[in-house]
């Protein structure tokens, strides 16, 4: 008898039409895949590495610039200028002349207590050769002696005045503005011109009393002034003032910085920086720490993912960060672009350390070509 059940014969038919849909749902898998992996989204972003580096200590006051050695330069007598040596702004070597006052007067007094004095000296030996035969007295030899002691400490002090006469630099320095001229009449006491010692530059800065047990002599210190923005100008500390200002309870610190180029004027205002403690510690770009909350996390770059991570930061400066713990030395951290990342995501580094990564693909392709 035959079998009219229609399902039973179109079962056949079925089995074909289920394998057939398996095959092309099997055969479309893979390029559904690599759609999915084409249209992947890929953040472009700039990493740094974790590295170990100085990280400074210090501690920064404000203090102004003075010269090594300062002076004015006055005369001690009053009379006319008969000759001046020297221009504004001049550089002087200790012991050089730059003013000579009229000393006429005085050279002629010198030279004539010379005159005395030598004849003062023959008549005391004179009389002295008369002492040994007996034929004078002890008391006019002491006599003569007495007088010619007398005329030698006049004419001493008849050359100092002389030499005072004659004004001369007390160290080598810089002059600054010429305040005489030729044929003036100046007082005693007047100013001439001023002289510094630029070589070096002495600078003295309060520092809280705290600091009082990290501050030694020989500390490295640096200075910098709005003049010379981008220069630092490097000293150490020379001396500590034996006592703490009891109304600012502040203490008083003078250090010495080299000034050979005579870049640093005196009276200029300098931004100091003491340098207290350096440690070598693991660190990071402050704008690769991302805060959530109490907690703090970086995206590591390992082959081209970014995986978050938790760190445990500690001292900062402006723009470094201390890593105390959640990452090694040589990892890469996303510095830009963290924003735009979850974890697990597709990056492409184009930019390590402040340096532009080639791609690697247009590498090749270059290569490629130039086979070509």
């Amino acid at each position: 008898m035959a079998n009219n059940n229609p399902v039973t014969g179109r079962l056949p038919l079925l089995i074909i039409l289920t394998i057939l849909i398996a095959l092309v749902a099997y055969m479309q898998w893979p390029e559904t895949v690599k759609e999915k992996k084409k249209y992947q989204r890929i953040v472009a972003v700039k990493t740094a590495s974790v590295a170990y580096d100085d990280f400074v200590e210090s501690v920064e006051a404000v203090g102004t610039a003075r010269a090594n050695e300062q002076v004015l330069i006055t005369s001690k007598y009053s009379d006319l200028v008969d000759e001046v040596y020297f221009n504004d702004g001049q550089t002087v070597a200790r012991g050089d002349v730059l003013v000579r006052l009229n000393n006429q007067e005085e050279l002629a007094k010198v030279k004539e207590l010379e005159a005395n004095l030598s004849e003062s000296v023959a008549q005391l030996n004179r009389l002295s050769e008369l002492l040994n035969t007996k034929a004078t007295s002890r008391s006019i030899v002491d006599q003569q002696e007495a007088k010619t002691k007398a005329i030698s400490a006049q004419l001493l002090s008849a050359r100092t005045k002389l030499d005072d006469l004659t004004i001369k630099a007390p160290f080598s320095g810089v002059l600054g503005f010429r305040e005489i001229s030729r044929g003036a009449y100046i007082d005693a006491g007047s100013v001439i011109t001023s002289l510094d010692d630029l070589s070096t530059i002495k600078v003295d800065f309060n520092l809280p009393e705290r600091l009082l047990t990290t501050v030694h002599v020989g500390q490295k210190i640096s200075a910098v002034n709005s003049a010379y923005q981008k220069v630092k100008f490097e000293g150490q500390i020379t001396s500590i003032d034996s006592r703490i200002d009891a109304r600012t309870r502040s203490l008083k610190v003078r250090a010495k910085l080299p000034n050979k180029a005579l870049k640093l004027r005196p009276g200029m205002m300098l931004n100091i920086q003491v340098v207290l403690k350096v440690d070598k510690l693991l660190q990071l770009p402050e704008s690769t720490i991302i805060p959530i909350e109490d907690k703090h996390y970086v995206f590591v770059v390992q082959d081209d993912v970014a995986y978050r991570k938790e760190v445990e930061i500690g001292r900062r400066h402006p723009g470094i960060v201390e890593i105390i713990s959640g990452v090694q030395a040589g990892e890469q951290i996303v510095q830009e672009g963290a924003l735009k990342l979850r974890d697990g995501a597709h990056v492409k580094v184009i930019a390590h350390d402040g340096k532009l990564v080639e791609d690697k693909q247009s590498d090749l392709a270059k290569k490629d070509g130039g086979k070509a």
